[in-house]
């Protein structure tokens, strides 16, 4: 039990050896003049490549709308297109039914001449006698 309690004694010095790490060294006034030039550095590396991916975006953004916008015109241009076709067309049957109806007017108009005709000649001739 001696040993064990020896050992257990040993190890907790020896850890705390370990957990006692040196201080680092003070740093010298120019040492930390070097790292703060080299941490301004980075950030305004940092800035510039935040700028330029930014600049891209824009710039991939830009290039998309105007793709949707040139897309939404040559869909507009031919959905006049069609609409016009369509009218053309609807125009082209109308003046077909019109003319097709003056057509029977004009026939239902010859048919109650031809009858009125009859009908006179009918009336103004003597019935023969027998």
């Amino acid at each position: 039990m001696k040993k064990t309690i020896a050992t257990l004694i040993a190890g907790l010095f020896a850890t705390a050896a370990f957990a006692q790490a040196p201080a680092p060294a003070a740093a010298t006034p120019a040492a930390a003049k070097v790292e703060a030039k080299q941490e301004k550095q980075a950030a305004k590396a940092e800035v510039k490549e935040t700028k330029a991916a930014a600049k891209a975006d824009v710039k991939e953004a830009k290039h998309t709308a105007k793709a949707d916008v040139k897309e939404a015109k040559v869909d507009a241009k031919a959905e006049v297109k069609e609409a016009k076709a369509d009218a053309k067309e609807t125009k082209k049957e109308a003046k077909a039914e019109v003319k097709e109806a003056k057509a029977d007017a004009k026939h239902a108009k010859a048919e109650k001449k031809a009858e009125l005709k009859a009908t006179t000649v009918a009336a103004a001739t003597p019935a023969p006698t027998k």
